[in-house]
């Protein structure tokens, strides 16, 4: 019996990602953020999480996805990863989140190796849902560069 892998599908620009639910916390609409003096261009700043300073990320850069105007579809997907053996929280800008899927793992195909703008690093695998592909990302290594200089508490 084949193991069922459960992602969370979103949009960044007019690409689709996923990214499997262990890492998935929360996700919310857009709170206030606060902007942070000298960080780096993708963190957007950090926002309070029930008492708990979350820095806010836009990943659209590293994936050279030019930075969408926020809508009302808009949100920010909350996501724990293990960075150096120390949990971690990080929240991610996204476009649109899309839905939970259900797949084996001889749905998904091994990460594309060539003619790919994104660093292959960062890509774990493909899922093909009819005629449209979703990169399923590698969660910690997306955000282990980007958590570094931000501030997590």
């Amino acid at each position: 019996m084949n193991k069922l892998n459960s992602y969370l599908t979103f949009k960044l620009g007019n690409e689709t990602f996923a990214a499997n639910v262990q890492h998935v916390l929360h996700i919310l609409g857009i709170p206030e953020i606060t902007k942070m003096p000298n960080s780096p261009d993708y963190v957007l700043g950090v926002m309070n999480l029930r008492g708990q300073v979350l820095p806010v990320i836009d990943t659209h850069p590293r994936f050279k996805i030019a930075t969408q105007e926020i809508t009302k579809d808009s949100c920010i997907v909350v996501l724990e990863i293990l960075i150096n053996n120390e949990s971690f929280q990080i929240g991610s800008l996204v476009d649109s989140v899309q839905e939970v899927i259900k797949v084996g793992d001889e749905q998904i195909l091994p990460p594309p190796d060539l003619g790919v703008e994104y660093n292959s690093n960062y890509i774990e695998g493909v899922i093909q849902v009819e005629d449209k592909f979703i990169l399923i990302l590698n969660v910690p290594q997306v955000f282990s560069k980007l958590s570094e200089g931000i501030p997590t508490s």
